[in-house]
């Protein structure tokens, strides 16, 4: 079979993406990938309380300075990702933080029975997030971010 090397990758002939399409659409996934922290962590400065109330009640042992390390993660990691800057071991940081989150606070399993829908398409979506946030630790940022450089 032929092959193209694009990148060091070896693709299929016909399945190539032009370099600057690929590197476009790196950036492009990067910023989209962390818009949701981006909100989610500038919403908690606003609500600190409320959000540090809701962590204790789930369980969460010093919720202040968990909600703190919370929006420090979530703001810091996603501005480095979405700027391409040390992006491998921000996208590692978010995928390893939303594990336990994503079990303590979206447990479909054990809520009740009008909330399932909801927790269990917020467990998905966070499943899909690590997803990406493997992808990019795996292969990186691409050519428009600042590691390339």
């Amino acid at each position: 079979m032929n092959t193209i090397v694009n990148r060091g990758i070896q693709y299929p002939v016909g399945t190539a993406v032009s370099p600057t399409v690929a590197d476009f659409a790196a950036l492009v996934g990067r910023v989209l990938l962390v818009i949701l922290f981006l909100k989610s962590g500038w919403g908690k400065i606003g609500g600190f309380d409320q959000t540090a109330a809701m962590m204790a009640s789930k369980g969460v042992p010093m919720a202040e300075l968990a909600l703190v390390v919370t929006i420090v993660l979530e703001l810091g990691a996603s501005l480095l990702i979405a700027i391409g800057y040390k992006t491998r071991w921000a996208a590692i940081g978010l995928a390893l933080w939303l594990v336990p989150v994503t079990i303590m606070f979206h447990a479909f399993w054990a809520v009740p029975a009008d909330q399932v829908m909801n927790q269990t398409n917020n467990f998905f979506k966070n499943l899909s997030i690590f997803g990406g946030m493997l992808m990019l630790f795996a292969f990186g940022p691409g050519r428009y971010s600042l590691d390339r450089r």
